[in-house]
């Protein structure tokens, strides 16, 4: 996990990332970094249900309706999560990433579940664990 080959083909192969956790609140790094990527080129699909809209794009309540939606723009749909989560909060949504056939889960620096990334990668899903996604890719691709 968090080899530099993967993290490479995270970052070259998505195009359709959910932000999970995702604020409104321009001082939070998940409102920064989905920001960011959105700048970057990539189609972000914010995910919290707590909120209808952030960054004008439309925020979906779960990993489901998020992916369903991408799926209409988007052959594979959803290609990466970006969670920015407490770590406690990870076996759900590794769950669903699972459950969807999502290719690829980063966990930004700081969320942590050891269980959970297990479960992903046994399930062919390929992982990044507390790591920056911004930090990552203004180093290597920006």
């Amino acid at each position: 996990m968090n080899d530099p080959a993967t993290i490479n083909e995270l970052l070259r192969s998505s195009q359709a990332i959910a932000v999970v956790g995702m604020s409104e609140k321009s001082w939070r790094a998940s409102h920064n970094i989905g920001r960011y990527l959105v700048m970057q080129g990539y189609h972000v699909f914010p995910v919290n249900p707590m909120l209808n809209e952030v960054l004008g794009l439309k925020c979906y309540p779960d990993l489901e309706s998020a992916h369903a939606v991408a799926k209409k723009n988007y052959p594979k749909g959803i290609d990466l999560v970006d969670v920015f989560r407490a770590s406690g909060n990870v076996p759900p949504i590794v769950d669903e990433v699972i459950r969807l056939g999502i290719p690829y889960l980063w966990l930004q620096e700081g969320v942590i579940n050891d269980t959970a990334i297990a479960r992903a990668q046994a399930a062919g899903v390929k992982c990044v664990q507390n790591v920056c996604i911004f930090r990552e890719h203004a180093q290597r691709v920006g």
